[in-house]
């Protein structure tokens, strides 16, 4: 990202006016709601199409800064959109928001499958799912792709990830490493 910041990165229009804390409480709450078991694909829909608090490329760079953080991803881009706005205030709201009725809604289906996690149909219900939330992940990383088009450097980042993670099975920490360094080498060499 170098000394530039993520406003100036942008390739689309954000919101002009940032959102306040119970905008925040409210958007991450409606985000918690609808996105059961895979949120990040709700969460670029919400914050850079319908919301437009950020861009394709803000949203991108954050959630590749949340992916460093220890914890879940959407979490940390919850607290990161959230301190972004509105200061440790935001943070807590959206984090609020985010988590309060998924909490209650685990709490009641961990009671409920407690007493029919036998019955076939609830098992075939979680297959369907499963696949569903597939499908969610697939088409946001398809989305998260669209900056990268044309940018060599994070093409081949992306080609080595893959390649490090599915074939290599390098562990997480390892394909950081080796392509953070191999980002640096490439910037040094100011290679495009």
């Amino acid at each position: 990202m170098g000394t530039h910041t993520l406003e100036q990165t942008s390739t689309s229009k954000a919101q002009p006016n940032p959102p306040n804390c119970r905008a925040l409480f409210i958007g991450f709450m409606m985000l918690g709601m609808i996105g059961f078991g895979g949120v990040l694909p709700l969460a670029h829909r919400m914050l850079v199409e319908r919301r437009r608090w950020l861009t394709d490329t803000q949203f991108t760079e954050l959630l590749g800064l949340c992916q460093f953080l220890p914890g879940g991803n959407i979490i940390n881009l919850a607290v990161a959109v959230g301190a972004q706005f509105r200061g440790i205030r935001g943070a807590i709201g959206a984090l609020l928001g985010l988590l309060l009725v998924p909490t209650i809604v685990v709490i009641a289906l961990s009671y409920i499958y407690m007493h029919y996690q036998g019955n076939t149909a609830i098992q075939h219900l979680f297959l369907g799912l499963m696949a569903a939330a597939t499908g969610l992940l697939i088409t946001t990383a398809l989305k998260m792709f669209k900056p990268f088009i044309g940018n060599t450097r994070a093409l081949v980042s992306i080609v080595l990830t893959i390649l490090f993670m599915v074939f290599v099975h390098l562990p997480l920490f390892a394909t950081l490493v080796s392509l953070v360094s191999f980002n640096v080498w490439m910037q040094r060499g100011d290679y495009r």
